[in-house]
């Protein structure tokens, strides 16, 4: 009955947080006038709406300490302005409640329902351009949104201007530039909403899944865990009294397991909000987060120092396994093994996390996890029913840290996929694909010799012979490397196409050019309409690693790449692009005024509005005026129907 409890509870709560987070939505409704009656005491007055269940910061934190991840308050902020400044603090119309934040250990103030902000001015004459944003974040009890930016924009006799106003589109589309000779219509026509069929995306799923349970059986290897084998037959022997205890007791605590690293999953997924996940998952902030915690791990793998949880954590886990009696002592034997694991699991975990975080939905991190759980739980659960077989298990020495060490290795080598996507999302230029290379191909040099006993650290035992094991292991790292060198050159390294930064961003190259493509939406269609072709739109992003794939094996076929340069013109749109806009890109979305600021966001609303999806890679055919000439596709590495599905495109925008 319990067991059948936890299944339910579950899957309950996996459907209720898949509903609640199947699509994006901004939670405030602002608008903003200029009030002169009063020449002497102008100000600006700003009315929020906010959802119900929803809050806003007030203008003030009394007890915030200047501590990161603490909020923002509500901040009305002057950008671009003549002849105008602020004249003292905002005023509020509604007293904000004061929350007590238990993880913050902070009282919060909260706007909540309908209340208007009034800020003061001082104006320099009778001419003034104010422009500017009120900057705010939202939060309910169990999700937050990115700070969001609400402009503004007001003139007062005839300022000259010094930047171009916001641009306000519903139909959203740019203005055209002064020697652009498409019309106004024409141009909405190419952002309207369109009926589109797509693929399914289960093999991304799937991949994932696979990734998470191999994880697992990874992170059973790992010194952290290894300790846990005695403890979980000593816990067991002295509670298995018959067969059929033993085997409810065994699927109970594989069970805890998956049930505490899948809850981890959602508590991730709930802390960052699925309809953020990608633009997280893609930061720099973030990515830069886990390339420092991969660095740290791996020096300590190879043995500066150690990284431990506090003991008293662990021993307190440990004695309630103990005294605690049926579930609940089993229940924390599995905490346990998940606090002891941690520093070997963390980086694995964090891994396959920024990996489901793609998907940009709740069933990334939960198939992630559970994969990771069912992993790593499998085997618990065997050494639970069977006691007597971990007699036979080798005893833990310095084979332990030699898998240790070569996991030093794998942690620098995964390190340079995060750093690579921020270096790319923000077009910093100091992970190119040529160092990316360079750096990869050393060390795995470095991981070879160390297999073969040339390289060792401080803690690592004298090593007598070469086993078989490590010989093969040795082999496949050095012939990798050797793999790696021609892409100095330009090769197309198509086993890593999905973690190597794009081959563009090699500055030299042996092997041929890259398919011809546009990066703006807009000019792509005009280019296509003065030329008399169709459109191939890429929604890809810098951290889609199917993204690459899809580079590496389809793209990069003469089949593929002869076609689309013969007769398409292809747009590629990254929406992940941290570049800045010229001036905010102002649109309408689900009846709400949203703004952005960065050409990802720009891209990722017009997929989200036109194609109503935000699923990368996302590959869509269009005629001169916008709309499809075949279903979408999505990920699919099969070369014989991505053609096909080209070809048919070719013979709809004849047929028109």
């Amino acid at each position: 009955m319990n067991k059948c409890k936890i299944i339910l509870i579950l899957a309950a709560l996996a459907f209720v947080m898949h509903g609640a987070f199947a699509e994006v939505v901004r939670h405030v409704a602002w608008t903003a006038s200029l009030d002169t009656a009063d020449r002497n005491s102008p100000a600006l007055v700003f009315t929020a709406t906010v959802d119900d269940g929803w809050h806003i910061y007030g203008l003030e934190m009394p007890d915030m300490e200047p501590e990161a991840g603490a909020p923002d308050p509500t901040q009305i902020v002057l950008e671009g302005s003549n002849h105008v400044g602020l004249s003292g603090s905002p005023v509020c119309s509604t007293t904000p409640t004061v929350h007590f934040d238990n993880f913050m250990n902070l009282n919060l103030p909260w706007l909540t329902g309908t209340f208007t902000i009034r800020q003061p001015l001082n104006l320099d004459g009778d001419n003034a351009l104010i422009q500017g944003y009120v900057r705010y974040m939202a939060c309910s009890e169990t999700a937050c949104t990115p700070p969001e930016k609400f402009y503004f924009e007001f003139t007062v006799g005839n300022p000259v201007p010094v930047q171009a106003a916001p641009q306000e589109v519903t139909a959203p589309a740019p203005q055209a530039s002064a020697t652009s000779a498409v019309s106004e219509e024409l141009r909405r026509m190419w952002w309207q909403p369109v009926e589109i069929t797509t693929g399914n995306t289960s093999q991304s799923y799937w991949m994932i899944f696979i990734l998470g349970f191999l994880g697992g059986l990874v992170a059973l290897m790992t010194p952290c865990i290894w300790p846990m084998i005695p403890m979980t037959v000593s816990f067991f022997l002295k509670r298995t009294k018959s067969r059929r205890r033993a085997i409810a007791d065994a699927i109970l605590y594989a069970l805890s397991i998956i049930v505490i690293f899948v809850s981890l999953g959602i508590l991730m997924t709930l802390i960052f909000g699925p309809g953020e996940l990608n633009k997280i998952a893609t930061g720099a902030v973030f990515n830069i987060i886990f390339f420092a915690m991969l660095v740290v791990f791996a020096i300590s793998f190879f043995g500066a120092f150690e990284i431990k949880l506090p003991a008293k954590w662990t021993n307190a886990a440990d004695n309630k396994a103990n005294t605690a009696g049926g579930i609940l002592g089993i229940f924390f034997m599995a905490f346990t093994l998940v606090l002891v694991s941690f520093s070997c699991t963390g980086p694995i975990i964090g891994t396959l996390l920024v990996e489901a975080f793609s998907q940009s939905n709740l069933m990334g991190p939960l198939l992630g996890m559970g994969g990771f759980a069912l992993g790593l739980a499998l085997p618990f659960g065997l050494f639970a029913f069977f006691p007597s077989m971990l007699k036979e298990l080798p005893r833990s020495g310095s084979w332990l840290n030699s898998v240790k060490v070569v996991l030093g290795f794998i942690e620098l080598i995964l390190s340079l996929k995060f750093l690579s996507v921020a270096d790319l999302a923000y077009g910093w230029h100091i992970l190119d694909r040529e160092v990316f290379l360079a750096l990869w191909i050393v060390l795995f040099i470095l991981l070879g010799m160390y297999l073969l006993g040339k390289l060792r650290f401080s803690h690592d035992a004298p090593q007598q012979h070469t086993g078989v094991g490590r010989f093969f292991l040795a082999l496949f790292s050095l012939s990798f490397a050797v793999y790696l060198v021609p892409g100095l050159w330009g090769a197309p390294l198509k086993a890593i196409s999905a973690f190597a930064p794009p081959l563009y961003t090699q500055d030299f190259n042996l092997y041929g050019g890259e398919i011809s493509v546009y990066h703006d939406y807009d000019e792509g269609m005009e280019a296509a309409m003065r030329q008399g072709k169709p459109v191939l739109v890429d929604f890809s992003g810098y951290g889609c690693v199917n993204c690459r794939k899809m580079e590496g094996t389809v793209f990069d076929t003469p089949a593929v790449k002869g076609i689309i340069d013969r007769d398409f013109i292809m747009i590629t749109l990254m929406v992940d692009d941290k570049t800045e806009l010229s001036r905010p890109f102002v649109a309408t979305e689900e009846n709400r005024t949203v703004t952005f600021t960065t050409l990802g966001e720009k891209w990722a609303f017009l997929q989200r509005s036109k194609f109503s999806t935000n699923q990368q890679p996302f590959y869509i055919m269009l005629d001169n005026e916008g709309k499809p000439l075949a279903g979408a596709r999505e990920y699919d590495e099969n070369v014989g129907d991505f053609v096909a599905w080209l070809e048919n495109g070719i013979e709809q925008y004849k047929n028109q």
